[in-house]
Order: structure tokens, then C-alpha cells, then sequence
């Protein structure tokens, strides 16, 4: 496998190699999980313990039966739907739902055993989508009640949300000045660049804000506390309840609704929602991981189904692969799957030795996080990805998420589909049977050429119901060869495939290869998102925009080489560790030409990347200028404090990985810019008096070195024409004062 560093051991072996940044990881791991999984347990009508257990669980025994490497088990928030429905529906009876849970971590199992994880590809990205911000809506009716310090009648969550305004007079002033200042808490703490602040994760410092104030008030007794004239009660009933003995939050199943369609409408909710988050999750966290690992889906259904059972027979909530804390994993430099082990084990010493604490936890703090949660899930920025896709993508979305508010999740996910169905019949403009024979017996094929490219001609129509056939026509090629996939006769190609096809492309990439797609010119699509769905009109599509009638004309001009076309095949950008956890989709308007000066080839290209995963996904497109150098150089990274704070996490990730490099002659630059590398050595004598005061004199840049080529970007879009000038003057000037000139 070709990956810029070395695979990380597995087993025991991989436990005494890295246990030490496992171990530091799980810390801010736990760190994250312990609010949330209070705050999932609450917010799910269960007792807090119960998100606790499933925590614990998910790390002490999911670990040792799963299929990934650094993704986090335990409860997540888009159960907590769930789980309130199945209350609901099972006459409110706990244990009846731990019957539910049970059951279906047992079903989870067997669809593993069976191998049938490939099956969640066949959900439309964009109803998933619809399913999760209907779930971030729930969440955010429910728990703004807490935060408030009121109550609701509501049955339904349209109803809890008209309550929340018709209550607003009524509002606790002491409780919502707890929420609120958790909610700021967790919306600044990205922005603030203190090394102490972001030593803390956002959730905890909920809590730690929190804490001071449940004493200031004293919730500790009920009394009384008046402001603006008004009476307001405060009291024990509005913080956590942690029993004192913590295995009393034990509770077990009860299978006396086993013959009721209620129970196994419940269980198959569960099982659905859990299945689908978790393979949705472990697929996001493979495009995260640095080191390019694959996640054995199906061995991963095994893990969480067992571990659900287990969690569901003591009291527990189901266990899923979780994105966020998964995620923060990654940014805290975990190598293997015992990270996710110690952060369960980190989790049964928080709650033996920090109990007391713990029940000082006021509700309106996690009722903060939550709300937090389900808006990140139901924002406005996640219609907006939706609209840049196609805004037929945006009517799967809305109608997911109005059906499944005004019924439940499962006639959401069948209503979504079903919606999505029709419209790719109305586009592709066949009847309903000719529709599914293109569909499953569409003729595609795939064949090797002499010089062993494998070339996929895609036929038909290329929907999510196709993904399963393209993932047995790709399984036919070798990892790492030369791919062409030609989809000049397919009639229509959707979201789903485009992206199960960019991630195939990330496989190769990771094991050598390369992915071309090809064939699209002939069609069109309501958007110019690269993953928009895509029509054929039988013409070619030869749209040429004025920016790239710019571009050709300096190219001219300049006896440069112009090419607007897309390019897929990006893997050389992959040997910049910026890079390592940001998939490249593509590439276009590839300006190339050569720095005589310093005899060094050059290329400014439009690239599209992805950063974060599914609700926390962004996708920035921008300029981007490679230039090969003549001679081998140090290996390093540098770029100012605080700047790209939205998206240098991971490079900072790197960073701590090598020390920053500060000199003392020039305090003002290392102040100003922040200098690792692999090699402190080489890079003290490469980097000369000369070189420092021409960095600190110009505007900044975000500089990589990969020994052999520099990286040099300075905005996240697409640069204007006018700056391509500019980023070749920097380049050319930087190369004289690296001494590289022949």
C-alpha cells in the first residue's frame, strides 16, 4: 500500500508501539464522550447512567470484535429519536425498549455474519441527510425545554416547537443563563486560538463553566430565587442524577412485548438507524485516517451488534461508530484501535474517582451540548451543501425530513426513496420496467487494455440502487492498477454513485493506482458541483467560463500549457501530508510552465477537497500551486499562527508530531509563523537569516515541503486571474532565497 507514513501495528504489537499516543488521544477522547454521553441518556427519557455504560462498553468490548482501526464506539445522538419513539410505542416502559435494543444488536450481528454491511451504500446520500436533520430538529425541540427550565405537553415535535416560543415569558432566567453560556461556550471555542482553551474540548468546558454556577445558585436544595420580580424554583431535580452506587443504574430487559408489532417496529428502528450511522460513520472515518486503512464494514456490524446486546441487557443505550468523537480521535494523533479501548477504560475511572462531580452536572449544561448537536445536524449550512449539489438534492432532503417529522424515522428513510425514485424515473424519461432493466441489467462491463489499464464502461442508469453492481464490476480490478471509468452511455449518474466512485478512487490512490473519470461532457446537471446528478442530452457539453478564457489567453501569452479539463487523477498531491486527511476529488484549469530562473517546473491548478466528515463535511475549492524542484530539500511544513483556523487542525495534528522549530535570533518570526519538519537539523541550516527575512517581509503563504516539490496556497478559493501572477512572483522570489537558483 503506498501511504506517506507506515501502518501502525495492530494486536499487542501495536499496542507497545503505540500506546503512548493511543493513551493521549483516548484522554481528550473521554474528555468528549462523558458529556455526551450523559447528555444522550437524558435527553433519551433514560437514566445518565445509561449513556455512560454504553460508552464503556463501546471501548472495553466493541474494540476487541470490530473492523476499525481509529473510529470510537459508543451511543450517538441520532438515537436519541429513536429511543423516545420506541418509550412511546412500548407504553413507556424502559425495559421493554432494552428488549428492542437487544434484539436488535442480535439482528446487527447476523447481517455482519452475513455480509451484508455493502447494503447501506444503497441509501441516497441526501435522505440520509434528511433523516439526520429531522433527528437535529427532534433533539433541538426536546432539549430547549431544559434549557429554559420550562415543560411541555407537546406529543409531537412540530407542537414542541411552537411550545418553545409559547413558553419563552416563562423561561428560568437561572437555568438559561447556564445554557446559554454553554451554548456560547461550544460556538467560540473553535475560534479562539489559546493553546489552554483548545487543551480542554468544547464539551467539557461546558460542564467546567457550568459546575460554578450550580453552587452559586445552590441547586443543591430547593428554594426559591427571585429576579426582575419574579419567583423562580431552583433544586436538586434540575441537576444529574447519578446514583451513589453506580451499579444501581443497572436495569434488564423485559421480553414481554416480544409478540407485538411494536416491539419489532422498535427493534427494526434501531437496527436501521444504527446500521446506517455506523457504516456511514466508519466509511467517513476512513477517508479521515492518515495512514489509509480500509474498515472491514462487515466486521464492524459484528463489533456493534454484539456490543449492543450486551449494552441493552445492563441498561445501556445502542452502541454505534460515532463521528465527532471519532473524529477528535484522528486530531489527537491516534494510531490504533486501543485508543478507543482506553477511552472506555478512561470512562470507568472518571466514574469511580469524579461521581460526586459529576452529580453536581446541571441538565441545562447538557440540554447545551445537545442542542448544540442537533442544530449542527439541521443547520442552515447542511441545505445549503445540499442546494450546491443540485437542487434536487435539496427536495430529497426537505422531503425526508417533513415526512419523518409528521410520521417516524422508517417511513422517513421509505418516503425519501421513494421521492427520489420517482424523479430519477421522470428524468430519465423511461417507464417504471425499463426504468429497473437499466438499472440491473444495464449491459455494463469492464475489460483490460494491452497496456493494463482497466477500462469500466458504465451503461444505463447509475443510481444508488446500482451501487451494488458497481462494487462487484470494480471488485474485478486489482488494488492498485490504471482505471478508466467511461460513463459516456449512461443516461443518468447520481450523488450516490459519483461519490461511491471519488471513494473508490481513494482506495486505489491509497494502494498506487489511479482513477480517471470519463464520458460526462455529453451531460448536464442543475449545478456545477462535481458530485451533482448528472442527465444525458446526447450533445456535448463544451461550456467554457470567462475565467478560463482568461487563463488560456495569459497561457498564450506566456507560451504556457493550458488545460480547463477535469482531471481526476490527483494523487501526487497526496504526498503532502496537508493532504492526508483531506480526500482530493479533482482537479481543473491546470496552468503549467517552467521557472527558468531557478530551473524548476511549476503547475497552478483548481483543486476540490474535502474536509470533515458527513454532517461536519466541508467542501473547499482552491488554488494551488506545485512547483518541482531541481535538488532535494528539507521536508516541513510552515504557515502563520492562526491562520486557515478552519481547516489547518490536522496540520497542526502533524505539527505535534514535530515540535515547532523556533530560532531565537528571530523571535518575531517564530512568533509570527509556526515551522515543523521531520528533520530539526537540516531544516535549522536550510532555513538561513536570508530566507527568515523574506518569509517575515511578504504576506504569508501555507508552504509544504515533500523534499522534492514545495505546496503553496495562501486563500481557500479560487484564486482570481490577476493573483496567478502574484503566486508565481512569490515562488520564484522564494526559490532565489532558498539558494536553489542554478
Amino acid at each position: 500500500m503506498k501511504a506517506n507514513n507506515s501502518v501502525p501495528a495492530s494486536g499487542i504489537s501495536g499496542l507497545i508501539e503505540n500506546w503512548r499516543s493511543d493513551l493521549l488521544a483516548a484522554l481528550s477522547v473521554s474528555l468528549v464522550a462523558l458529556p455526551l454521553a450523559l447528555g444522550i441518556a437524558v435527553a433519551s427519557d433514560l437514566s445518565p447512567m445509561a449513556g455512560v455504560i454504553s460508552s464503556i462498553i463501546g471501548g472495553v468490548v466493541t474494540t476487541f470484535f470490530r473492523g476499525g482501526h481509529v473510529s470510537i464506539n459508543g451511543p450517538g445522538a441520532g438515537l436519541i429519536a429513536v429511543i423516545l419513539g420506541g418509550l412511546v410505542a412500548l407504553d413507556g416502559n424502559i425495559n421493554y425498549v432494552m428488549a428492542a435494543i437487544v434484539f436488535a444488536g442480535a439482528i446487527q450481528a447476523a447481517m455482519g455474519a452475513l455480509k451484508m454491511g455493502r447494503y447501506a451504500k444503497l441509501l441516497p446520500s441526501s435522505v440520509l441527510r434528511g433523516v439526520l436533520a429531522a433527528i437535529g430538529i427532534i433533539i433541538f425541540a426536546k432539549q430547549a425545554h431544559y434549557a429554559l427550565g420550562i415543560t411541555t405537553n407537546a406529543t409531537s415535535t412540530i407542537d414542541g416547537l411552537a411550545d418553545i416560543f409559547h413558553n419563552l415569558p416563562s423561561a428560568n432566567p437561572f437555568v438559561f443563563l447556564i445554557a446559554l453560556i454553554g451554548v456560547l461556550a461550544l460556538i467560540f471555542h473553535p475560534k479562539i486560538n489559546n493553546r489552554f482553551i483548545k487543551l480542554i474540548p468544547a464539551p467539557m468546558w461546558v460542564l467546567l463553566l457550568a459546575i460554578p454556577l450550580v453552587f452559586a445558585f445552590d441547586f443543591f436544595t430547593e428554594h426559591i430565587m427571585y429576579f426582575n420580580g419574579s419567583a423562580y424554583s431552583v433544586g436538586p431535580d434540575l441537576l444529574v442524577d447519578i446514583p451513589k452506587n453506580p451499579l444501581d443504574s443497572i436495569m434488564h430487559p423485559d421480553f414481554g412485548m416480544i409478540g407485538t408489532s411494536a416491539f419489532w417496529l422498535t427493534v427494526l428502528s434501531i437496527t436501521t438507524i444504527a446500521t446506517i450511522e455506523t457504516l456511514a460513520s466508519a466509511r467517513a472515518v476512513d477517508k479521515l485516517d492518515p495512514f489509509k486503512r480500509t474498515t472491514d464494514l462487515d466486521k464492524d456490524l459484528i463489533g456493534v451488534g454484539l456490543s449492543t446486546m450486551i449494552s441493552g441487557a445492563i441498561g445501556g443505550l445502542p452502541i454505534i461508530t460515532v463521528i465527532v468523537r471519532s473524529t477528535v480521535n484522528l486530531n489527537h494523533n491516534a494510531k490504533t484501535s486501543w485508543s478507543n479501548f482506553f477511552h472506555g477504560v478512561f470512562l470507568i475511572l472518571f466514574i469511580l474517582i469524579l461521581a460526586p462531580i459529576l452529580r453536581s452536572i446541571p441538565l441545562a449544561a447538557l440540554a447545551a451540548i445537545l442542542m448544540h448537536t442537533g442544530y449542527k445536524l439541521a443547520s442552515p449550512k447542511v441545505f445549503k451543501q445540499a442546494y450546491d449539489e443540485g437542487i434536487e438534492q435539496l427536495l430529497f432532503l426537505s422531503s425526508t425530513l417533513i415526512i419523518t417529522l409528521f410520521t417516524s424515522l422508517l417511513y422517513g428513510i421509505v418516503g425519501g426513496i421513494l421521492v427520489t425514485l420517482l424523479l430519477h424515473m421522470l428524468l430519465a424519461k423511461v417507464g417504471f420496467i425499463t426504468f429497473f432493466k437499466m438499472i440491473y441489467r444495464s449491459g455494463s462491463r469492464v475489460h483490460q487494455l494491452d497496456n493494463g489499464t482497466y477500462v469500466v464502461k458504465l451503461k444505463g442508469i447509475a443510481n444508488f440502487l446500482y451501487a451494488m453492481q458497481l462494487d462487484k464490476l470494480l471488485g474485478k480490478i486489482p488494488k492498485g492498477a490504471i482505471v478508466r471509468i467511461d460513463m459516456a452511455q449512461t443516461r443518468i449518474v447520481d450523488l450516490s454513485i459519483m461519490e461511491n466512485m471519488i471513494d473508490y478512487k481513494r482506495i486505489q490512490e491509497n494502494y498506487g493506482g489511479a482513477v480517471k473519470l470519463v464520458g460526462l461532457d455529453s451531460h448536464i446537471s442543475s449545478t456545477s458541483h462535481n458530485r451533482a446528478l448528472k442527465i444525458i442530452t446526447g450533445r456535448v457539453n463544451r461550456r467554457i467560463t470567462k475565467r478560463q478564457i482568461r487563463l488560456q489567453k495569459m497561457a498564450i501569452a506566456n507560451g504556457w500549457s493550458f488545460d480547463r479539463e477535469v482531471d481526476w487523477n490527483t494523487s501526487y498531491l497526496r504526498n503532502f501530508h496537508f493532504f492526508d486527511s483531506r480526500p482530493i476529488e479533482m482537479k481543473s484549469n491546470s496552468l503549467q510552465g517552467k521557472d527558468l530562473e531557478n530551473n524548476a517546473q511549476w503547475e497552478i491548478a483548481d483543486i476540490v477537497f474535502d474536509e470533515g466528515a458527513m454532517f461536519a463535511l466541508e467542501v473547499y475549492q482552491t488554488t494551488v500551486q506545485i512547483v518541482k524542484l531541481p535538488v532535494k530539500i528539507p521536508r516541513f511544513i510552515i504557515d502563520k499562527e492562526g491562520l486557515f483556523n478552519r481547516i489547518s487542525e490536522r496540520v497542526r495534528a502533524f505539527s505535534r508530531l514535530n515540535r515547532a522549530i523556533d530560532f531565537t535570533k528571530h523571535p518575531a518570526f517564530s512568533h509570527k509563523f509556526h515551522l515543523s519538519g521531520e528533520n530539526e537539523e537540516a531544516i535549522r541550516l536550510f532555513f538561513t537569516d536570508d530566507l527568515i527575512r523574506f518569509l517575515d517581509e511578504n504576506e504569508i503563504h501555507h508552504i509544504e515541503s515533500n523534499g522534492e516539490a514545495l505546496m503553496i496556497f495562501k486563500y481557500v478559493h479560487i484564486v482570481r486571474t490577476e493573483e496567478v501572477q502574484n503566486m508565481l512572483t512569490f515562488s520564484t522570489n522564494l526559490l532565489v532565497h532558498m539558494g536553489l537558483t542554478k
